[in-house]
């Protein structure tokens, strides 16, 4: 029997659906099986996969994808896997999901799970204040107004991850080579975002979009969140729509192979197991997971399972920004981060800012290595 070990993240919608399908796999033939291992959800935003090539099987972030590339880290699965079937996930992206994971000619992960920034909201507290989901950043403000009234609140996850994936998104960051964004949207974007967090719980800076979402449905304090990743796991108590403006950035995970595998078509063939149509509108999703592969996204019966959650948001996910994938983005996202999180904290000039997050993007371009 040949044993693969896997690192995924460490929440049910990152390892329960890998679990399920694992499980499937086992009973399907194959004599393979495979441990799935988890690490922080911070970890997964940052750490470089170059530190996980111990293992055969890596679920991973899209940005990390060129900096794994350029330290020979993974294995170009279009050379490992039928034609037939990577058209078939290229055919069936939820957004530009499929190509998140290209670069530089080659397909180095599977979309193994979907997910954007969208908003989160609590039915019966938005009842109880009389507010209806706001569809701009203006309603946004005039709801914030009415639910503090109510002795309830808005919120955001604004962590430093977080905040630079919001501005990214209302600003449609063009990284055009001079500047992240053009100057009156990075104005616009962090005039929204600082307008958010006046008004939003004082937890917003404190807290990942997990941890807000499991608070919003154990409490009544927060009624709203306009901007967070989605995740299913919550929506037995949430629902979920569009961010306004539909200005959301693309999250999910890609499962990837190591180049240092001992055993690399085995886990080839396992990743194409995970991510098939069958198995994510089936065990996958059943599991926990949040499946990457369209079909699941457009079940009837998935989609009712989960109070709506699929069809509420896939025109979100449709609508993501891209974020880069180039060598030294990873380093990028954590300065800037950290600049648009101390702006939100503790206020400043808006240029300032602006003009840091773009040498942030020159710096970490010409280090090349980004660490």
């Amino acid at each position: 029997m040949i044993e693969l070990r896997g690192i995924t993240w460490d929440h049910v919608r990152g390892w329960g659906g890998l679990r399920a399908a694992a499980d499937a796999y086992a009973t399907s033939g194959p004599d393979v099986r495979v441990t799935w291992e988890a690490r922080p959800l911070q970890s997964f935003a940052d750490q470089p996969v170059e530190d996980l090539a111990r293992y055969d099987l890596i679920v991973l972030d899209h940005p990390s994808v060129g900096e794994a590339v350029a330290r020979g880290s993974l294995v170009p699965l279009d050379e490992h896997l039928e034609a037939t079937f990577l058209e078939d996930q290229r055919s069936s992206s939820v957004g530009r999901s499929f190509e998140s994971y290209e670069w530089e000619g080659h397909r180095w992960a599977l979309a193994v799970d979907a997910a954007a920034q969208v908003a989160a909201y609590r039915p019966d507290l938005l009842e109880r204040a009389g507010v209806d989901v706001p569809h701009t950043w203006d309603d946004v403000f005039r709801s914030g107004a009415v639910l503090a009234e109510r002795r309830s609140s808005i919120a955001m996850p604004a962590i430093p991850v977080d905040a630079i994936c919001a501005f990214l998104g209302i600003s449609a960051a063009p990284f055009d080579g001079s500047r992240v964004a053009e100057r009156a949207a990075g104005h616009r974007a962090l005039a929204i975002l600082r307008d958010v967090i006046d008004v939003a719980h004082p937890a917003s800076l404190r807290m990942s979009p997990p941890a807000m979402l499991a608070s919003m449905t154990e409490r009544d304090d927060i009624a709203y969140c306009p901007l967070g990743f989605g995740y299913v796991t919550y929506a037995h108590a949430l629902r979920f729509a569009p961010a306004p403006g539909m200005s959301g950035t693309l999250g999910g995970a890609g499962i990837a192979v190591s180049s240092r595998s001992e055993h690399i078509p085995e886990a080839c063939a396992l990743a194409a197991f995970v991510t098939s149509r069958e198995v994510q509108r089936g065990a996958y999703v059943r599991g926990g997971g949040q499946p990457g592969h369209r079909a699941a996204w457009m079940d009837h019966e998935v989609d009712e399972a989960a109070n709506g959650f699929f069809s509420a948001t896939l025109p979100a996910l449709d609508a993501a920004y891209l974020r880069p994938r180039h060598d030294g983005f990873l380093a990028f996202q954590d300065a800037a981060g950290e600049l648009i999180h101390e702006y939100l904290r503790d206020g400043g000039d808006p240029d300032d800012v602006l003009d840091a997050i773009d040498e942030a993007d020159r710096a970490t371009r010409a280090s090349g290595v980004g660490r």
